[in-house]
């Protein structure tokens, strides 16, 4: 069951909603219409007062506004029950049987834990977990995140660029080694900073101080950051608008998060809300599986892996994974991909059978030639 699914059954509840409230005004208005015609006619000394009520009630009997509401509160009722049963179809309150019981090292679990608290900058939560969880390692945990909030706070509190650039002057080989240009687009963002401020002078001193010597490796770039001194105090109607736009900052901040993990040897985004997120994420495959193979009366989570795959969107795909075209399995330690001499690739169990156990020479499924088991070469993703 996709998202589609349920936000179309919503939309239905959502519509009939709209539709009872409609028709129930219209309803009201009807009868305060029907009321006030009968107060103003008992108004009218000479009109009989029995005759009038007698009137409005037939009127109301005529309009019947009990049914038309309870009939369409039927509806809605009936489009709210419709809906319920699809989320408890496709949420399930008890997660616990896609649990799967994996031994895991404690102290490894308790240093990525304490870990995002620190590159989160929640440094309190992050103490008094390694305190308690006794992380020996928590202050080489905290250190480097610690720099990196103060760099980034200085920059979203004030617009400081100063520990930016003192960061990135000190590990300047580091980060030239891996091509990075953070520090060009520090200097850039200080010079259209000068700008805005109306300090010309300082900005074109700053300009041949910071930028100049990047010319010869970023000359269009370059050329475009001087042409901003002719929009001095207009910038944000230039072609070069861009550059002043508020949204340069956040992805500088996202520039520099990215550099700074890079250096650390770990990854920008928090492993453990990756793995939560991609957990969430193939949580409806596991519990539909789990369902599945106890009504076969089988134990899937003794299995070395899934018998289904489980999709998950890119951002959460970090290696290749070969599936054999012959076998359609997914290929594993003890199965794994082997290039043959023709160049296509197969799991070694289909080369195993293809070969009989490796007692003749085979022919490739794909194309004509043949080969032996002794000159396929195991292929390591």
């Amino acid at each position: 069951m996709d998202v589609d699914t349920i936000r179309e059954s919503f939309d239905r509840v959502e519509e009939k909603q709209k539709q009872y409230a409609s028709r129930s005004q219209e309803i009201i208005d009807q009868l305060i219409k029907e009321i006030e015609l009968a107060i103003t006619k008992l108004q009218d000394g000479n009109l009989d007062q029995s005759a009038v009520l007698a009137q409005l009630k037939a009127q109301i009997d005529e309009i019947t506004p009990v049914a038309q509401f309870e009939g369409c509160q039927k509806e809605l009722n009936l489009a709210i029950a419709k809906y319920t049963k699809l989320l408890e179809k496709t949420f399930h309150s008890d997660n616990s049987k896609a649990y799967r019981d994996v031994e895991m090292d404690t102290a490894t679990i308790n240093e990525i834990i304490a870990s995002h608290f620190y590159r989160q900058g929640q440094f309190e939560i992050g103490d008094r977990f390694s305190s308690e969880a006794q992380v020996s390692e928590s202050d080489i945990l905290k250190s480097p995140f610690l720099e990196m909030h103060s760099i980034l706070q200085a920059m979203r509190q004030s617009h400081d660029l100063g520990p930016a650039l003192a960061w990135v002057t000190k590990n300047r080989e580091k980060l030239v080694r891996y091509g990075s240009s953070l520090e060009l687009k520090l200097h850039e963002l200080q010079f259209i900073e000068m700008l805005k401020a109306g300090k010309k002078g300082d900005a074109l001193k700053y300009a041949r101080a910071h930028l100049s010597p990047w010319a010869n490796e970023h000359q269009a770039e370059i050329q475009k950051v001087f042409a901003c001194l002719l929009w001095e105090n207009r910038l944000d109607q230039s072609p070069y608008g861009d550059l002043s736009s508020p949204s340069q900052w956040k992805e500088l901040e996202s520039e520099l998060v990215r550099q700074f993990c890079g250096l650390m040897g770990q990854s920008h985004e928090s492993p453990l809300a990756v793995t939560v997120a991609a957990g969430a994420e193939g949580l409806p495959t596991l519990l539909k599986l789990a369902s599945v193979m106890q009504a076969k009366k089988q134990e899937w989570q003794e299995m070395k892996q899934l018998p289904v795959p489980l999709d998950l969107p890119k951002e959460y795909q970090f290696h290749s994974v070969f599936v054999c075209p012959v076998l359609r399995e997914q290929g594993s330690e003890e199965n794994p991909p082997m290039l043959m001499p023709c160049g296509h690739v197969l799991s070694r169990q289909s080369i195993l059978k293809l070969s009989k156990n490796s007692t003749r020479s085979f022919k490739c499924p794909y194309c004509p030639q043949e080969g032996t088991v002794a000159q396929c070469r195991q292929l390591y993703f």
